[in-house]
């Protein structure tokens, strides 16, 4: 097991998501119990299924001075950056330590691929991209970290992770490792993913696309709703933020079961969850809450809801939110770590929206409706493809003193 490490005061942070701009509208929607799903209308040919869309997307060009990296993937990514005061805090952040000691960490699945699909639909007659999109920077895998770092004017490490459904958790652990290793003085970390072609019909292709909206944990449920969305967050040692909540410790693992099925008896995912529990210093019973992976695929819902029944005692909350915001792949992990800490600092425990029939694994520590009750420490699971898993482990700032 590894050893505790020093909690990170996580600063600032933000999501837009299908349940709207920032912060309050990802609260307001909680509160309600209301999804953000909605019928695809998106894919360029139809695909009966429900969707996590964001509103104003197409009607949010970039600044001139960013136009270079236009792209619907970017122009998601400067909507979520716009949210919740991100932009000056992290200019705070960079007068403070110079644009040279703030790293950039971001997890995508599918980066800028939308516009790659739309170059390909419009080749030219002589079969190459169209004038508008002869833009090599955006058909990059890394479009996403090169576009964020410009727009914040950081000039450190600059890193993409691109491991499935965990990416956007795994990177709070590579900024963890770098502030502690006194490489960087402070990281932002993230996340985004947008709708496009590849991904639809590619999970459909899968057989894991559900025609109704996505119920996880539901004995009934028919599989995933992919929805899209742009999260961030602001990493710094705790003495620059003693009142903000914290990252206590995370949990990786890669368990290479198969290309896109859990290990049977969720070994990758338990050994996440022990690691995060180790370097956070704390027992299974001191959590409160748990975010879960939840997609609502059949095998993935089964093995999480086993390991929750057998790690973890009835007083323990979870429930997954992805009947909120549907699965929004690389940015799963940074959208679902903004409502965890929503969680922690409104003391709600987000009910399992779209769970009506509970599946037989699951066990008296699922919330299926919202209920109000004082939360202190939370973990958010991101389970992914191929079996790259992560656990954060967050807190109130009193409760990791």
């Amino acid at each position: 097991m590894p050893d505790p490490i020093a909690p990170l005061a996580v600063s600032a942070y933000t999501a837009t998501s299908a349940l709207g701009h920032g912060l309050q509208a990802h609260l307001d929607a909680l509160l309600a119990e209301r999804s953000g799903l909605r019928p695809n209308a998106f894919s360029s040919a139809p695909l009966p299924c429900w969707i996590g869309q964001v509103d104003g997307v197409e009607s949010a060009p970039l600044p001139e001075a960013l136009a270079a990296w236009e792209c619907r993937n970017n122009r998601l990514a400067w909507l979520g950056l716009n949210q919740d005061g991100f932009l000056d805090r992290v200019a705070a952040a960079r007068s403070r330590y110079g644009a040279g000691r703030i790293a950039l960490m971001l997890g995508t699945s599918t980066a800028s691929i939308g516009a790659t699909e739309e170059g390909y639909r419009r080749l030219d007659p002589d079969g190459g991209l169209p004038d508008d999109l002869l833009r090599p920077a955006i058909h990059a895998p890394h479009s996403l970290c090169a576009f964020v770092a410009e727009a914040l004017g950081i000039e450190g490490p600059c890193l993409t992770v691109s491991t499935a459904c965990s990416s956007s958790a795994k990177v709070f652990a590579n900024a963890e490792r770098l502030i502690r290793l006194g490489l960087v003085d402070a990281a932002v970390v993230g996340g985004v993913d947008t709708l496009c072609d590849s991904v639809l019909f590619g999970f459909n292709a899968l057989e894991l696309v559900s025609p109704e909206p996505c119920q996880p944990f539901d004995a009934n449920r028919r599989g995933i709703s992919i929805g899209e969305a742009a999260g961030f967050a602001l990493l710094e040692r705790v003495d620059a933020a003693p009142a903000a909540p914290r990252l206590l410790g995370y949990g990786e693992s890669t368990d290479a079961h198969h290309m896109s099925t859990p290990h049977p008896e969720g070994l990758g995912a338990e050994l996440a969850l022990h690691d995060a529990l180790a370097r956070a210093g704390i027992t299974a019973e001191q959590v409160d809450y748990i975010n879960l992976h939840g997609t609502a695929s059949m095998k993935n819902d089964e093995v999480e809801a086993a390991l929750v029944s057998r790690a973890f005692g009835a007083r323990t909350r979870a429930s997954s939110t992805k009947g909120f915001t549907g699965h929004t792949l690389g940015a799963a992990g940074i959208v679902e770590a903004a409502i965890t800490l929503l969680a922690l600092r409104e003391g709600l425990v987000p009910g399992n929206l779209g769970g009506h029939n509970p599946d037989p694994d699951c066990g008296p520590q699922f919330a299926w409706h919202n209920e109000r009750r004082p939360l202190r420490i939370a973990l958010s699971n991101s389970f992914g493809f191929g079996g790259n898993n992560a656990c954060l482990a967050f807190a109130r700032a009193e409760a990791a003193a």
